[in-house]
């Protein structure tokens, strides 16, 4: 026992001593993909703003909806289905506006209409904070959606895939971290919602955005060739990928790319996966609180180690994008969704609805990691604003199916339990067809 810690000490330095050049040559190849001039490659400065500007859109609205939720109606005695109803028709919104969102972010660029988005995503969490009607809290709920979706995802995802080739599934995932960061902060909204109510909550939230996400607009340019750089930074790659040719192929107008098997697979496979994720958004905090007797916070603490997770798994998912096939990743993820949403269907303690939380995070991280670099790698960067659009708008039909099928239960929220049994099995079978395709 005496010389147990010295034999530890030597297994130690015996590993560290046969892992040195592998650690070497991990920390090399990094530091080339961030700094493959000898500094810091512009394309991860604004890889690094789109993810501080999504960390304001998930945690501010995306993943606080259900916090709301449990508020509004406290307040108002709205019954579940008619708050669920205002998060379905923002997905609507964002569905008819993503083809004419891509059309203007080619237009303009990504920055004008980054600044316009979150100037009015600003201004309806302002008029959110003075609603006393359900009309009034349908259209400043509306306004959000617009805001955050020009503001947002869609076109920070046009300017990312223009500045990477080799490495544009990592650098998609790493600023969707900020999505996930959002989520790990949804317990200091809770806390918010708590010390100041819900309007308090918004005019902060709306103050935020302007006070932190119009600076971090300046770090978002629309091409490369702007700032005098090229994709990914150099055009001799790091050993370990220079194998790998970069895509010369001729770009698609938005008419060839929708004749395309490739086309309708990603876009109606990532609806479905996404009919799970809007569920969830939408009913997963009112349904801890109202059928497994969660408080708020504690509610708060699952949304925040799902989103947890789904930071692991979009890192994992950008890894393995750029090294093996995307479709393979993106049916692990569809087979997580599916039984992640059977555990929370079933759930009858706490243990369950953490397995739901590890599944479900990990499968929607990899998902959205491995689609958005497969969408890129499918539409290419001349033409990617428009198709990314179209993609958006079949995509955003997932977000909208998914909180009416549970909205149609919220009209018996005694019995949203055995209800959500129901949902759970049928969008199981669904994730299951997704995975046939």
């Amino acid at each position: 026992m005496v010389a147990l810690p010295a034999v530890v000490e030597v297994g130690v330095n015996a590993f560290v001593h046969a892992n040195e050049g592998t650690m070497k040559s991990l920390i090399g190849r990094i530091d080339h993909v961030i700094r493959p001039r000898g500094r810091v490659f512009h394309g991860w400065w604004l890889v690094s703003g789109a993810a501080g500007i999504q960390l304001l859109s998930a945690s501010l609205w995306m993943q606080s909806f259900g916090a709301y939720a449990v508020l509004l109606q406290a307040d108002f005695g709205w019954s579940n289905a008619l708050i669920a109803g205002a998060f379905s028709l923002t997905r609507m919104e964002s569905g008819i506006l993503g083809p004419l969102q891509g059309w203007l972010v080619d237009r303009f660029g990504p920055r004008p209409i980054l600044r316009i988005g979150l100037v009015v995503f600003a201004a309806g969490f302002l008029l959110f904070a003075t609603i006393d009607s359900i009309l009034m809290f349908y259209l400043t709920w509306a306004l959000i959606a617009v805001g955050s979706s020009l503001g947002g995802f869609q076109t920070l995802t046009v300017a990312i895939v223009n500045w990477f080739d080799h490495h544009r599934a990592k650098a998609v995932a790493v600023s969707q971290l900020g999505f996930s960061l959002g989520g790990l902060c949804v317990p200091i909204v809770i806390l918010s919602l708590e010390l100041l109510g819900w309007r308090g909550t918004a005019v902060a939230a709306g103050i935020a955005v302007l006070i932190i996400g119009l600076p971090l607009v300046q770090l978002v340019h629309h091409r490369p060739d702007a700032k005098g750089e090229v994709p990914d930074g150099t055009i001799d790659p790091h050993p370990a990928v220079a194998g790998r040719q970069r895509t010369n192929d001729r770009d698609l107008t938005p008419v060839e790319a929708m004749r395309t098997s490739a086309f309708w697979k990603i876009s109606i496979g990532h609806a479905l996966a996404l009919l799970t994720v809007s569920t969830v958004m939408a009913h997963l905090v009112p349904h801890l609180k109202a059928g497994l007797d969660f408080s708020l916070r504690e509610a708060g603490l699952v949304v925040a180690l799902m989103t947890s997770c789904q930071m692991a798994g979009q890192l994992l998912g950008g890894w393995l994008g750029d090294r093996f096939e995307k479709r393979l990743v993106c049916i692990g993820c569809m087979l997580a969704h599916a039984l992640g949403f059977m555990m929370l269907a079933f759930a009858s303690n706490s243990t369950m609805v953490v397995g739901f939380a590890l599944l479900h995070g990990l499968g929607w991280g990899g998902a959205r990691a491995a689609h958005g670099g497969a969408a890129g790698r499918l539409l290419r960067c001349r033409v990617v604003r428009h198709h990314h659009g179209l993609l958006v708008a079949d995509r955003d039909a997932g977000h909208d199916r998914g909180a009416p099928d549970l909205r149609l239960h919220g009209r018996l929220h005694r019995q949203l339990r055995g209800r959500l049994r129901c949902a759970g099995k049928r969008l199981g079978g669904r994730g299951g067809a997704v995975r046939n395709r």
